[in-house]
């Protein structure tokens, strides 16, 4: 298979096998009008198999919505057809209008103009909880 490479644009890479679709659908890249490759299940040596995705322009990316499906990916920033910039995730402290709140007595289930806010409540398991009711997010 082959896969060129981009001159100007973003790739996500060592994206956990199989969450490369996850993340297309949280970051909207569908809208998108250029080029968007993604690559399931590349042999790689630290990680078995991983996922790649390759955006053919230097848009912004959502850090956080990365961070949280995967904060072991890098972001790699191509200018010129060179790499520019390599970027680390951590798990964001806060998601906003990623998740939804499924509770029907939450507060956003009757204001619908109110942001969907969720806090990282326990790092190890990867919890968050909706800032307004507590409940525990279904990611």
């Amino acid at each position: 298979m082959n896969i060129d490479s981009i001159q100007n644009g973003i790739v996500i890479d060592h994206i956990k096998a199989g969450s490369a679709m996850v993340l297309y659908d949280l970051l909207h890249l569908d809208t998108l009008d250029v080029s968007v490759a993604i690559i399931k299940n590349v042999n790689s040596r630290k990680m078995g198999k991983k996922d790649i995705i390759k955006i053919d322009a230097d848009i912004p990316v959502d850090l956080d919505v990365i961070g949280y499906v995967d904060p072991d990916a890098t972001i790699n920033v191509i200018k010129n057809g060179v790499l520019a910039e390599k970027k680390s995730l951590s798990l964001p402290q806060t998601l906003t209008n990623v998740l939804r709140c499924k509770n029907p007595r939450c507060i956003t289930s009757c204001e619908q103009e109110l942001p969907h806010v969720f806090r990282l409540t326990d790092e190890k398991t990867k919890q968050y909880r909706c800032i307004y009711c507590e409940t525990k997010a279904n990611g």
